[in-house]
């Protein structure tokens, strides 16, 4: 049933593809005081939005602008650039995103830097379009924010639910999958650590490429379901392997968005933490819908399934897809 179910998710996710092939992004606000009271304000919007839907960022009242905005697109974002004169700081004020019609379901995330070496963060969910600069980070607000963005980067990366929904495929029992799982949650909870620090760097687009790549070979082993090959035997030392991979794409995430400098370990530990909770949510998902596809199908139905012909279809259909994202990916270099 579980096979049925995989089957079923791909098919049903394969036309957003190419929308959702690595991750949903939020609008970017980004400002650095990098001098006291001047600072560059920096913001990005994803290209799904029009460009006469674009937001404008709103400083405090005692903010001057300094020369015009520079505006255009790099890559899959719409960005802006301004310069803002703030004798008075931005602790305790507001910063706003005005839309031109209404906010079309975008999250937010700001961060602020401060000369000081203090830095900022806020998640702002849809609907939200204003934030008030606290005048110090709670250690709270940063477990709250990036224990978040860990769990909405996990639903938003397709790649990696894809990932992960294969590994619970060949792992098929509960035992399996939860070593399978935890070799997994290490090794890409190692190199995320590892990457966000600085200690190790890996180009990120051939990193993209070799995740799709992984998705392929996980793909491919679901269709021939050999189930004498390595992979089926010991699915735990596959999911360590690729892990280690897989941490330095969420790390790419945490590198765009920044981290707090006066709780480093507590943004690294929340936003992994939330990684962790999205991925045992999506399982428990899986479960409850093959527990309930099963029951659909009982009886005298379950003889119109024949599993290693559908094993062999949602592999082709994951193998599909994912190859579309490595050749995509290969081609962005």
């Amino acid at each position: 049933m579980i096979r049925y179910l995989t089957l079923l998710l791909a098919t049903l996710l394969l036309p957003l593809g190419h929308a959702w092939g690595h991750d949903a992004r939020p609008v970017y606000v980004e400002i650095h005081e990098w001098q006291p009271g001047t600072f560059a304000a920096h913001w990005k919007v994803p290209v799904s939005v029009p460009a006469f839907a674009l937001p404008a960022l709103a400083m405090p009242g005692n903010c001057r602008p300094q020369g015009e905005t520079l505006s255009g697109q790099a890559g899959d974002a719409w960005t802006a650039h301004q310069v803002y004169l703030c004798p008075d700081g931005l602790a305790g004020r507001e910063l706003v995103l005005h839309y031109p019609n209404n906010n079309p379901s975008l999250s937010a995330l700001f961060r602020v830097s401060l000369a000081d070496g203090a830095v900022h963060t806020r998640v702002l969910n849809p609907g939200q379009d204003s934030w008030r600069v606290p005048e110090t980070e709670t250690l709270w607000r940063v477990a709250v924010d990036y224990g978040r963005l860990g769990v909405e980067h996990i639903f938003a990366g397709l790649d990696h639910l894809l990932f992960v929904a294969c590994l619970v495929f060949i792992a098929r029992t509960p035992r399996r999958i939860l070593i399978t799982i935890t070799g997994f949650t290490l090794a890409h909870s190692l190199t995320l650590a590892l990457s966000t620090l600085g200690l190790v760097r890996l180009p990120i687009p051939p990193v993209e490429a070799v995740i799709a790549l992984s998705i392929v070979f996980l793909a491919h082993e679901i269709a021939v379901a050999n189930h004498h090959s390595w992979t089926w035997r010991y699915p735990v030392a596959v999911s360590s392997s690729f892990g280690l991979l897989h941490g330095f794409g969420f790390a790419a995430v945490l590198g765009d968005i920044g981290l707090p400098q006066s709780a480093v370990p507590a943004a690294l530990l929340f936003f992994n933490l939330g990684v962790e909770l999205g991925q045992l949510l999506f399982i428990a998902a899986l479960a409850l819908v093959a527990i309930s596809a099963g029951r659909l199908v009982g009886g005298g139905h379950r003889r119109l399934l024949d599993h290693r012909r559908t094993a062999q279809a949602g592999g082709y259909v994951i193998g599909t897809l994912a190859s579309y994202w490595l050749i995509a990916r290969i081609v962005a270099f």
